[in-house]
């Protein structure tokens, strides 16, 4: 029972090593006050005629067969439409417009980044939309046919929510940067002979409504609140809202918008009024309801067809196969057109600013014809198919242009319906003689009293690639006046990198790219390798990433066309002293050789090519060189200016090595471009490119990060000339390299398991050689014990796999997903915990075997306490020196990094998660690990203050933990510098200047650690005499004169009596009388309070 204390703790320590937490099944959420929508209820029918008699006095009789009453649910319902009101005397809805702060992660940062930074950000969308969830028969009259549905009105920097199906919503809600209102309607669906033939709903609606302060300026001045908190408006129970919505009955160019109006029927005075809301949204189109008119569109836009477009050089190759309509929507999804700037416009100031037909947007105007940032997407593309009389293929199309300005927006702009006037509605025609789409478009919405219709739109889906055209689809939008045009015609580009939309009939039609650039690039490789025999010993003895055996050579060139994309992180090459934000790069391959495309085909494959390919023993220089055609981008940080590079060049596989020539995209307004000479179709291709691929092999020991250099070969003083930049990736994987990561991961778990084994040995032996040596048992330093104690108990306690070097250079590995779940990984992790708890408990044991011979010790002699060996000013002076050491390292990581203040970083983690990183408790933890480093600190202090004449330690055991606190020095030193990946932004570099562990403290730790090794052994070795007169300059003597205070006292202690109970113990010179038991009891409680100094004192007590 007396040794059952000592071993709770290794048992909590086992479950928290094997445990789980709470929070793992523990969750919790909020509670929203939710109200039931009916949506099936037709008790107010009597109203709604009432409300809506000026439309049912012009409504047709109604005759729907089953089979229209289920499709018009669909048909008559829009998502994310647009609404305004018309005046601002009664608004509707208050919006907060601060940035949302119940965002969390990645999503928190992105949003809040480009919130508060971009004042185009602060522009919300005002949208809406409707559902029919009900159409009743059984409520149905000659003209009118009753209906159900509701309606969800916002302002938001979102897109609005999906439509509640469980019918239980908010009325009303809001939030930073949100505003909600959920309106139940009920009515009547009718149609009428109007507007050339129209469906309508006539709706009452019923909601809780937001009450407007009376008689104030401002009547949301209760809702904008400082700070966090907010006043929530007090609502309204209102069921005095008409809603009506008019649908085109027949669905063409010009009819296909939906209009509503939601009107208060509720007197002015009254604080439920609301000034008319508009709504607008568009009818989703399809083959069966959409009325083509070819005939007008091309013979007053497109005559004679194909229209001669200036834009289309005979350079430019287009595609005239049989699936034009499958290849457009596969090429326009998820994708916009970039708009070029009126580099060669040459009219006046108002003529060459005009962002074509589109109306006012003054953002867009700011750009001076630059277009900025300016987008163009394309929705509800309908593509139909048409036989013509000469046989030949003919497709006929519809579809939507919308513009703007904000690229991060995209996703939500191509959600959008509503139609104003920055969109277009375009229909037209191509056909396979051409590779010609063309166009009539209309502004607006279209349709009775609307917009005319005065542009033409052209598209292309283009054969032919090179550095200069890099577009998936391109086209231009014009006037189709001739003689006096309003504006300048827009050039289009959609540029896609992963040329996804490419299948058979694309390849069918053999795609290529002209290279241009290679024989500039051939220059660019002989200026960058000149020979010389590091390079031919190099190219001898390290491979990069070339072609690999494979089931044939189109998948050994689809494999080193993906190990060459880059997707990863970069710093500055070299690190700067200060800290830098990183660059986020992102090149992909387009072409490799015969290779074109993200999807890896090649049209010159034949069935003899597929056949196993090998790679030969030698090659040429010339065979060793492949053609390769990439896009590179340079996201945030300082080097974003390099938005997009176009790059052309060679590959050689020999040095792993890209020399290309590069084109960025210098088209800028007419002012500052009109007159430049040495343009490319306004693209600066004097740009030299070199990309360094890191080793494939000896991975371990070379840094595997890329290299990229870019420079302009311009003159300083050319204002398209930048500085030469260089970037240093974070490390990359290749793809048949997730094996070697995993063995990597495996040879440092068996090195972790080989140093702790050894380590337990070294302390087993160490034990058993205290059995033979009992009277220097107690001069083993308990401080040096409780720092090796603490170094394996925080690692189980935070369950961290390491706070010190002898993780292997842990932190620093990729981690991929495959390796998180590897079944090795994974048991090699846990043998290595149980290790540690081994080592933590052996050292344990010997801590209280040295504790227990000095409380014998002094039971021995109780009348000369100051003869048993104290750690008092062991720990004291210890913990000084480390106090010093720490304090010292602080300064210098704060002097090296250039952030002398303390910095407490918040960063986003991989699991979307907000950190805190604190530079000084890192460092501490670096620490830690220096405190088991140099855990013979303490023995070499107690040697002195002791003056030992015996061996208390063993030499296979301070030499061996030495050995094994060395050898992850060791290992680091020679394994070279790796990037680490998971530190937040401003540490998202390993950079050996910020580390405590530099690349001199992978030399200076080992040496002072061998320094003290050699001490402890000169200091069991010799007698301290001996070594006192020894270490005598003159008359001066480094060592205090011998003192008696620790003479050794004569002790026969055998390890049966370290054990045993209470007993009477006899010595040869003393015998302990009765009379003298309290004298050791006040000795025993000394001996305790000195243990409790170390933090030992529960050892006592559970004894």
């Amino acid at each position: 029972m007396r040794v059952l204390g000592i071993w709770t703790l290794p048992g909590l320590l086992l479950l928290l090593l094997f445990g789980v937490s709470s929070s793992d099944i523990l969750g919790g959420g909020d509670v929203t006050e939710a109200v039931t929508f009916e949506t099936r209820n037709y008790d107010r029918l009597d109203e709604v005629q009432k409300a809506c008699s000026s439309i049912t006095a012009n409504a047709v009789d109604v005759k729907l067969t089953y089979n229209e009453i289920d499709r018009i649910k669909n048909e008559l319902s829009f998502y994310n439409g647009d609404w305004e009101q018309q005046g601002n005397s009664a608004p509707l809805l208050p919006f907060d417009d601060r940035a949302p702060m119940h965002a969390f992660g990645e999503s928190y940062y992105l949003y809040n980044s480009s919130y508060s930074k971009s004042p185009k950000k602060g522009v919300p969308y005002k949208l809406v939309s409707f559902r029919l969830t009900d159409v009743s028969s059984a409520h149905q009259s000659k003209r009118t046919m009753g209906v159900n549905g509701y309606l969800i009105l916002g302002i938001t920097f979102d897109l609005l929510p999906a439509m509640p199906s469980d019918r239980q919503a908010p009325q009303f809600s809001m939030w930073e940067g949100n505003t909600q209102l959920f309106v139940n309607f009920q009515g009547i669906y009718v149609e009428s002979n109007n507007n050339g033939g129209e469906r309508l709903l006539c709706l009452l609606g019923n909601t809780m409504l937001p009450s407007r302060r009376p008689d104030s300026s401002d009547p949301w001045e209760s809702v904008k609140g400082s700070g966090s908190s907010y006043d929530r408006p007090p609502l309204l129970q209102d069921d005095q809202i008409l809603l009506v919505l008019r649908y085109p009955k027949r669905v063409n160019l010009k009819q296909r918008t939906i209009q509503g109006e939601m009107t208060s029927l509720n007197p002015k005075t009254n604080l439920k009024y609301f000034d008319k809301v508009l709504i607008t949204s568009q009818v989703q189109v399809h083959a069966k309801n959409y009325e083509f008119n070819h005939d007008e569109s091309v013979s007053k836009a497109c005559d004679p067809y194909p229209f001669s477009d200036s834009l289309l050089s005979g350079s430019i190759e287009t595609y005239k196969g049989r699936d034009f309509c499958t290849m457009l929507n596969r090429v326009s999804t998820d994708a916009a057109f970039v708009v070029a700037p009126h580099w060669r416009c040459n009219g006046t100031d108002e003529f060459c600013r005009k962002f074509g037909p589109f109306g006012l947007n003054k953002d867009i105007n700011a750009t001076d014809g630059g277009f900025k940032d300016t987008r163009i997407i394309m929705q509800n593309i309908l593509c139909v198919p048409k036989k013509t009389k000469e046989s030949a293929l003919m497709d006929t199309i519809s579809a939507v242009f919308r513009a703007f300005n904000v690229p991060d927006r995209q996703f939500i702009e191509s959600q959008r319906s509503g139609l104003g006037n920055m969109t277009l509605v375009g229909e037209g025609i191509w056909k396979s003689s051409s590779g010609q789409l063309c166009m009539i478009a209309c502004l607006g919405r279209v349709g009775v009293g609307g917009n005319v219709c005065d542009s033409r739109i052209c598209l292309y889906i283009p054969l032919s690639f090179s550095i200069t055209q890099r577009s998936s689809l391109i086209g231009s939008i014009s006037s189709i006046e001739h003689n006096n045009p309003p504006f300048f015609p827009l050039s289009l580009e959609m540029r896609s990198v992963n040329l996804n939309f490419m299948y058979d009939s694309y390849v069918d039609a053999q795609p290529y790219y002209r290279y241009s650039k290679i024989d500039a690039a051939g220059v660019v490789l002989e200026k960058d390798e000149p020979f010389s025999f590091g390079t031919v010993i190099k190219k001898s003895l390290l491979t990069f990433p070339k072609l690999q055996d494979s089931e044939d050579y189109y998948e050994s060139l689809r494999v080193l066309a993906e190990d060459l994309s880059l997707h990863v992180s970069a710093v500055p090459d070299p690190m700067p002293s200060s800290r830098s934000s990183r660059t986020e790069v992102q090149m992909d391959v387009l072409t490799l050789g015969p290779l074109f495309g993200r999807d890896w085909f090649s049209g010159n494959f034949t069935a003899n090519d597929e056949t196993p390919y090998y790679t030969k023993a030698t090659y040429t220089e010339k065979q060793l060189l492949l053609n390769v055609s990439t896009q590179l981008r340079l996201l945030t940080g300082p080097n974003s200016n390099f938005s997009e590079l176009f790059l052309e060049g060679l590959y050689d596989q020999h040095v792993g090595k890209m020399y290309m020539i590069g084109c960025r995209d210098v088209r800028a307004s007419w002012k500052v471009l009109s007159e430049s000479m040495d343009l490319e179709d306004g693209f600066d291709c004097l740009i030299e490119v070199i990309i360094s691929y890191p080793t494939t092999t000896a991975r371990w020991l070379a840094n595997p990060s890329a290299k990229i250099s870019i420079s302009s070969n311009r003159a300083e003083d050319d204002p398209l000339y930048f500085k030469r930049l260089q970037l240093q990736t974070f490390p990359i994987i290749y793809r048949q390299q997730r094996e070697e990561i995993l063995s990597r991961r495996g040879f440092e778990g068996i090195l972790r398991i080989l140093t702790l084994s050894f380590a337990i040995a070294c302390i087993l032996s160490q034990l058993l050689y205290t059995q033979s040596t009992t009277d220097s048992l107690p001069y083993m330093s308990l401080v040096m014990l409780g720092s090796q104690v603490i170094g394996y108990a925080l690692p189980l306690v935070i369950d961290a796999k390491a706070l010190s070097k002898s993780s292997f250079g842990e932190t620093s590995e990729i981690v991929s997903y495959d390796l998180k779940n590897s079944q090795v990984t994974g048991v090699i992790d846990y043998t290595v915990k149980l290790l540690v708890l081994v080592c933590f408990i052996v050292t344990l044991r010997l801590s209280h075997k040295v504790w227990k011979s000095r409380v014998k010790l002094l039971s021995q002699n109780p009348n000369n306490p100051q003869h048993v060996p104290s750690d008092k000013r062991i720990l004291l002076t210890t913990f000084v020196i480390h106090i010093i050491g720490y304090t010292i390292a602080l300064i210098l990581h704060s002097v090296k990094t250039g952030q002398t203040e303390a910095s407490n970083v918040r960063y986003v983690g991989n699991a979307g998660n907000l950190h805190l990183l604190q530079s000084w408790k890192t460092l501490f933890e670096e620490y830690i690990g220096l405190l088991q480093d140099l855990f013979l600190l303490p023995q070499v202090i107690g040697n002195i203050i002791w003056q030992i004449n015996s061996r208390p330690l063993r030499k296979l055991y301070y030499m061996g933990m030495t050995t094994v606190r060395l050898l992850p020095h060791v290992y680091d030193y020679i394994r070279g510098p790796v990037s680490n990946p998971y530190f937040p932004e401003v540490y998202e570099f390993a950079n050996q200047k910020f580390d405590f562990y530099s690349e001199f403290g992978d030399i200076a730790i080992p040496v002072l650690a061998i320094g003290l090794t050699l001490i402890v052994y000169v200091q069991q070795r010799w007698s301290y005499d001996k070594l006192s007169d020894a270490l005598m300059l003159g008359r001066l003597r480094l060592l205090p004169s011998l003192s008696r205070k620790y003479e050794r006292l004569p002790s026969q202690v055998v390890e049966a009596e370290l054990v045993s109970g209470p007993r009477k113990t006899v010595t040869p010179n003393t015998v302990l009388e009765s009379e003298e038991v309290g004298s050791v009891s006040v000795k025993l409680e000394c001996i305790r309070q000195e243990m409790s100094s170390v933090g030992l004192s529960w050892i006592f007590d559970s004894s």
